[in-house]
C-alpha cells in the first residue's frame, strides 16, 4: 500500500476514534439528546413524528397541494427534526420554507437552505446530506426543471438514497409562463427512471400520506408532483380514505348499481374531473363507472396481482385515464382499447384554466371519451363473440 494511502488510512482511524470519544460524551451528558442523535443517524423515524398529519386536512376544502404541501412539511417539521430542505430560488412557489427553522449560512445552523438558481448543486447537495445520514433532506423547482438536475436524481435512484423532491407547477393548469414552462412529457421519463417513486397527489389528505411514504422510505428517492393552481375539494366522507395512496393505486369511488363497466382513471388535478364525469355517466347515461385514483405507479406496480385486479378487473376493458401529462405509458393500464385524455404536445400561453379546456381537460370531453371507449370495447366484445361462435 503506497505511503499517502497508509497515512490517510491512519488519519481515518484517528478522525473515528475521536468521533467515538466526542459521542460517548455526548452520551454522558446529554442521553436523550444522544440516544436522538443515534437514532438519526440510523435513519429512523421519531415516534409521533406524523401525529400532525391525521386530522391536517379534516375539512374538505379547495386548494394546490403545493399549498397542502406547505401545510405538511411544517406539521412534519415540530416532530422530526432531522427534516431540512429548501429550493432553487422558488421557495415562494414551491412554498418549502419551515417556518421558524431559519436559515442555514456560514454562521448559522437553521433548517431552510437556499440552494440558489442551480437545480443540479441542489440535488447533489441533498444526495450528500441524505448519503451523510443524520438528515432527511428535501429539495424544491418547477416540475419542468427537474431536466436540469436529472443527473442528481439518477444518481440518487441508482446509491438508494431517501431524497424527497418536491417538483410543483405540474402541468399545462400552471396558466400564463407558457410552453416553456409547462411540463408535458416529464411525468412519463420520470416514471422511467428506476427507483424512484413519482407520486402525483389530488388533493390535501394524498398530500398529506405522500409526505408520510416518502420520509418513511429510506431505500431511495420520491418525488412529490404538486399542483400550481388550486383544485376542489373531494369529500372523504363520500369517497374512499386517502390512505390508499401507500398502495399507489386504489378504488376512490366505487360504480353504483353493480359491478363497473367502466373504469375512469386519474392522478393529481385530475381525479376531481373523473369524478365529476362519473357522476354524469351514472346519472345520466346509466353506465356503472369506476373511479381509480392512482397517485404512484411504482407502489402499484409493487403490489401483488391479486390487489391490481382488484382495482382494475382484466374483465372490465374498457377504461379512460385522465392526466395533464404524456399518454403513451399509460398503454399499461387502459389497454389497446381504452383511452387516454392527456397532452401530447407543448403547452399553450393563456390562463390555467383556458389552457385546461382547450386541451379537452373539462367534464362533457372526458364523458364523451369514455362513451367512444366503451362503444369500442362493445364492438370488439361481439366481433369476438361472434368469432367463438362462428
Amino acid at each position: 500500500m503506497p505511503e499517502r494511502w497508509q497515512a490517510r488510512v491512519a488519519a481515518n482511524r484517528e478522525e473515528r476514534s475521536a468521533w467515538q470519544g466526542r459521542l460517548r460524551a455526548f452520551t454522558d451528558a446529554e442521553p436523550e439528546l444522544a440516544a436522538e442523535l443515534r437514532a438519526a443517524l440510523a435513519g429512523e423515524l421519531p415516534e409521533g413524528w406524523d401525529a400532525e398529519l391525521d386530522n391536517l386536512f379534516a375539512e374538505p376544502r379547495k386548494q394546490a397541494t403545493r399549498k397542502a404541501s406547505q401545510q405538511a412539511i411544517n406539521a412534519i417539521a415540530a416532530n422530526l427534526p432531522a427534516l431540512v430542505g429548501g429550493s432553487a430560488d422558488l421557495a415562494e412557489s414551491n412554498l418549502t420554507d419551515i417556518a421558524g427553522g431559519g436559515d442555514l449560512t456560514a454562521t448559522e445552523a437553521g433548517r431552510n437552505l437556499r440552494f440558489g438558481v442551480r437545480e443540479h448543486g441542489m440535488g447533489a447537495i441533498a444526495n450528500g446530506l441524505a448519503a451523510h445520514g443524520g438528515l432527511r433532506p428535501f429539495c424544491a423547482t418547477f416540475l419542468v426543471f427537474s431536466d436540469y438536475m436529472r443527473p442528481s436524481v439518477r444518481l440518487a435512484a441508482l446509491m438508494g438514497l431517501p431524497v424527497v423532491y418536491v417538483w410543483t407547477h405540474d402541468s399545462i393548469g400552471l396558466g400564463g409562463d407558457g410552453p416553456t414552462h409547462q411540463p408535458v412529457e416529464h411525468l412519463g421519463s420520470l416514471r422511467l427512471l428506476p427507483n424512484l417513486w413519482v407520486i402525483r397527489p389530488a388533493d390535501g389528505p394524498e398530500t398529506a400520506e405522500a409526505w408520510r411514504a416518502a420520509l418513511q422510505r429510506t431505500d431511495g428517492p420520491t418525488a412529490l408532483v404538486l399542483s400550481r393552481q388550486e383544485l376542489p375539494p373531494i369529500d372523504r366522507n363520500r369517497y374512499a380514505s386517502a390512505a390508499g395512496l401507500h398502495r399507489g393505486a386504489y378504488v376512490l369511488a366505487e360504480a353504483g348499481g353493480g359491478a363497473p363497466e367502466l373504469i375512469l382513471l386519474a392522478t393529481g388535478s385530475e381525479v376531481w374531473l373523473a369524478l365529476a364525469a362519473q357522476d354524469e355517466l351514472e346519472q345520466r347515461q346509466e353506465i356503472p363507472t369506476r373511479v381509480v385514483s392512482m397517485p404512484c405507479w411504482e407502489l402499484f406496480e409493487a403490489q401483488p396481482q391479486d390487489y391490481r385486479d382488484q382495482v382494475l378487473p382484466p374483465q372490465v376493458t374498457a377504461r379512460l385515464a385522465v392526466e395533464a401529462g404524456s399518454t403513451p405509458l399509460w398503454r399499461q393500464w387502459v389497454g389497446l382499447g381504452g383511452g387516454v385524455v392527456g397532452v401530447d404536445r407543448f403547452g399553450t400561453s393563456a390562463p390555467g384554466g383556458t389552457a385546461l379546456i382547450r386541451y379537452g381537460f373539462t367534464e362533457d370531453n372526458v364523458v364523451e371519451r369514455a362513451l367512444a371507449v366503451l362503444h369500442r370495447t362493445h364492438i370488439e366484445k361481439a366481433r369476438m363473440l361472434r368469432n367463438l361462435s362462428a
